[in-house]
């Protein structure tokens, strides 16, 4: 049950009004103190939305209608081991097999069917198929992995190769929201959402969660949506397809007015918005806009320069090269660089990694990526910010090792690869292991609520601590469940 109702209230003898809460509505009805009686026995039966946003050690994040600043910089549970995330999402579901975790017993399975014991819940089964891709071992701490990403190959010592990953549905919708939300359904808030909610953000002229992503991926905005959180901790969705700052951002400076007038206005909107807030009480949806105004406002001193790459030297965008996800990585380190919390670019819109017809598909996405994400990690360290910036690498799903069709392989959940970088974790370490076929994740196995919580943590945040009471009960990222991975800290 939500705290706000989409119909407008009437008021007899006045034009309708805009849309007010329900406990607005039962103080209106009951005439104050009885409604705040209904309240109470509603509030401890748990049947009262409470969507009111509740700082991570239960007090209101504003008092008496006046809002606090909800993206200031906050403290966390901990000393945190990194400040910043950085999500490479690569959208379709990157083979495993193919990539982080080659199986050489495909070669000698090649062409048999998978065991029975190993296909229970899979939707279809194919014959065991052996990578078209070669592998060896790369970088003095010998991880092995295939020739795709050789550029990435270089940087090796540097990530931690997680090879027992799984979730509960190899289907995209689901997993896609799981690995997002930490919840197959779309009524959760996002990852970037629950960190810029914990931990504000330290540049206030810039969004706290960014989101670059050229198109729509499937799902679509839910992705990345603050869901019941208030609408300021939302990412905000920048189509990189182009990376012109007059096209990306057309929208936040003004053509009309001066920024001294463009100033008065905001604080005439802003003086209203407040004075309706304190006669409304707590509203968040309301809160979250007068935030968001000021944010725009703000965006105009830094949001140009931010995306503007023609600021970078020759040398550097020759490093991360051409195209639209190049272009959206070395963004990604420009906005964390000025402060952003949480920058999350999406490998193309749809999903460009479901390769169902031909494996070698990946080739052609590999190579598009493999230099770009090497480049990244090779400039963030370089500036000294990869040891307190996390980066993660992955997909919602991995690939089954046997074939569909001819050359394709299908979904994959029950075990697969994803790896992170710099942040507090271990360089040039491998953790958890599937079987010898890449059927199953059987060491160490990391479910996305783990993985969800060990972000948290390396982000100087208690998984379980961060709550958000909504609709009569707490809810958290990693639902009622999640292990912090603490073999792979630093």
């Amino acid at each position: 049950m939500r705290q706000n109702d989409d119909r407008p209230a009437l008021t007899e003898g006045m034009a309708p009004a805009l849309p007010m809460s329900r406990r607005a509505m039962f103080c209106r009805i009951g005439g104050g103190f009885g409604a705040l009686g209904l309240g109470s026995v509603l509030a401890d039966a748990g049947l009262l939305g409470q969507s009111a946003a509740m700082g991570m050690d239960g007090s209101h994040a504003s008092e008496a209608g006046v809002p606090s600043n909800p993206l200031a910089p906050r403290a966390p549970h901990f000393p945190a081991r990194a400040k910043r995330v950085i999500f490479l999402f690569m959208n379709g579901g990157p083979s495993h097999v193919d990539t982080f975790d080659p199986k050489p017993a495909l070669e000698k399975y090649a062409g048999q069917t998978p065991p029975a014991s190993l296909m229970t819940g899979r939707r279809k089964t194919g014959k065991m198929m052996p990578s078209p891709f070669s592998a060896r071992p790369q970088g003095q701490s010998g991880i092995e992995m295939t020739d795709l990403f050789p550029h990435v190959a270089g940087c090796i010592d540097d990530l931690c190769v997680l090879r027992s990953v799984y979730t509960d549905n190899p289907n995209h919708e689901p997993s896609l929201l799981m690995m997002n939300s930490g919840n197959m359904q779309p009524i959760r808030p996002s990852l970037g959402s629950w960190l810029t909610f914990g931990l504000g953000t330290e540049n206030q002229n810039l969004p706290g969660f960014v989101v670059l992503c050229p198109g729509k991926p499937v799902v679509g905005p839910q992705l990345w949506s603050s869901s019941f959180l208030p609408g300021i901790y939302q990412g905000t969705h920048i189509r990189n397809n182009v990376i012109d700052p007059d096209r990306i951002i057309r929208d936040v400076t003004s053509r009309h007015l001066p920024r001294s007038a463009q100033r008065e206005q905001v604080d005439l909107i802003q003086a209203l918005n407040r004075e309706h807030l304190a006669a409304r009480g707590h509203d968040e949806a309301l809160e979250a806009r007068v935030a968001s105004l000021e944010m725009a406002f703000r965006m105009q001193f830094e949001a140009r320069e931010a995306f503007d790459l023609a600021r970078e030297t020759t040398t550097t965008r020759d490093l991360y090269g051409p195209g639209e996800f190049a272009g959206a990585c070395l963004i990604a380190r420009r906005l964390v660089e000025r402060g952003v919390r949480v920058v999350q670019v999406y490998y193309g819109a749809g999903q460009p990694w479901d390769s169902h017809s031909d494996i070698h598909e990946h080739r052609v996405h590999a190579q598009k990526s493999d230099r770009p994400i090497a480049a990244l990690l090779t400039d963030l360290k370089a500036r000294g910010l990869l040891e307190d910036t996390l980066v993660l690498w992955g997909g919602e799903f991995g690939r089954t090792p046997y074939s569909e069709g001819a050359k394709g392989r299908d979904h994959h959940s029950l075990g697969f690869s994803m790896w992170l970088a710099g942040g507090g974790v271990k360089g040039g370490y491998v953790h958890g292991a599937t079987d010898e076929l890449g059927m199953q994740a059987v060491k160490d196995r990391m479910h996305v609520h783990d993985l969800h919580a060990t972000i948290l943590h390396l982000m100087g945040l208690d998984h379980e601590r961060l709550t958000y009471r909504y609709s009569g009960r707490d809810f958290r990222l990693t639902d009622v469940s999640g292990r912090v991975a603490r073999e792979i800290l630093a």
